[in-house]
């Protein structure tokens, strides 16, 4: 049986060993832009991100599982194949979605792991 103050000593020792691990971990890197990212996307090649852009207009494929996202001046490829998609992915809808950039076949090519989309807005015109 522990005494009072091996007890008080263990909970000390796991309390500071949590705090410890707290102050290690990394806080989350902020959302991209698609320009952001399209500037110098060799340098975040391969890394983890998180992006925020719009879904240009016809360009889901759901065969392939891809869309083209864009901002201002540029546009990037999405592949969600491997992706969580929450409902509501549509032309012109703001998405954020989370994942890793790489280049193949000349182009790159975000994949994605997790996509959100924004509810669509009450005064949107029916189409």
């Amino acid at each position: 049986m522990l005494t009072h103050r091996t007890r008080l000593l263990l909970i000390g020792g796991i309390l500071t060993v949590a705090l410890g691990a707290t102050l290690l971990l990394q806080t989350p890197e902020a959302t991209r832009s698609i320009d952001e990212v399209m500037e110098s996307p060799s340098k975040l090649e391969g890394k983890e991100i998180a992006i925020r852009g719009e879904v240009l207009d016809y360009s889901i494929d759901e065969f392939n599982s891809t869309f083209i996202i864009h901002g201002e001046d540029s546009q990037l490829l999405v592949d969600f194949s491997q992706a969580s998609v929450s409902n509501g992915l549509d032309n012109n809808r703001t998405v954020y979605a989370e994942g890793v950039l790489v280049y193949s076949d000349g182009i790159w090519i975000f994949e994605a792991e997790v996509i959100k989309t924004s509810c669509p807005s009450k005064y949107e015109e029916a189409e």
